[in-house]
């Protein structure tokens, strides 16, 4: 199935396939991104090599990484094969100032979740997502959380059995003034916190 893929390949998209990584038995094609929906529906319609199900799309931040050079954002998607029982990954990388790649929701329904769930935790914009609004985190969340450069916070957590002790008043007093260092460990933690 390997050898067919990768014919596929160089007989539609020889200019869109950047390089091609085998890992532990896995397959990928790294890929220009204005060749993605393309290839896709190609791949989809291809009565030979039906790749008719989107297991996965998944991203992730290449921030302050040797290669970072390549585009700072990886996306990748995850597709399989019922007939041959084969997966492989599609990977396109997109530059921090613009990371914006067409969706594929013309093509797979399951697309739509997926990426609304890579465009709120990693800010990567599909265009012509029919709604491409935040899933999972809080409307008002500024930022993005899966970025490597989001800032993080701490909050302690606060349970029925310790919701009234004193130690909380300072705690949720240097949280709100944001006095913790970002992952710092909370007071009373053997690591400390920052003063």
């Amino acid at each position: 199935m390997e050898e067919k893929l990768k014919e596929f390949f160089e007989k539609n998209f020889s200019g869109a396939v950047l390089r091609v990584d085998e890992f532990r038995g896995q397959l990928s094609f790294y890929i220009r991104k204005e060749f993605l929906l393309d290839i896709c529906k190609a791949l989809f319609d291809d009565q030979d090599l039906e790749f008719r199900f989107l297991s996965d799309i998944c991203s992730l931040d290449w921030l302050n990484a040797p290669d970072e050079d390549e585009g700072r954002f990886e996306v990748i998607y995850n597709l399989y094969s019922l007939k041959h029982k084969f997966r492989f990954f599609i990977k396109v990388r997109l530059p921090a100032d613009n990371p914006e790649i067409d969706s594929l929701t013309s093509i797979w329904c399951a697309a739509d979740w997926l990426e609304r769930e890579v465009f709120d935790l990693m800010g990567i914009t599909f265009d012509g997502h029919p709604n491409l609004v935040k899933i999972l985190t809080p409307d008002d969340l500024e930022g993005f959380p899966l970025r490597k450069d989001f800032s993080l916070t701490y909050e302690m957590p606060r349970f029925s059995h310790n919701k009234n002790e004193n130690r909380f008043k300072e705690r949720n007093r240097r949280t709100e003034n944001h006095e913790y260092q970002s992952g710092a460990a909370a007071p009373g933690h053997p690591r400390g916190f920052a003063r």
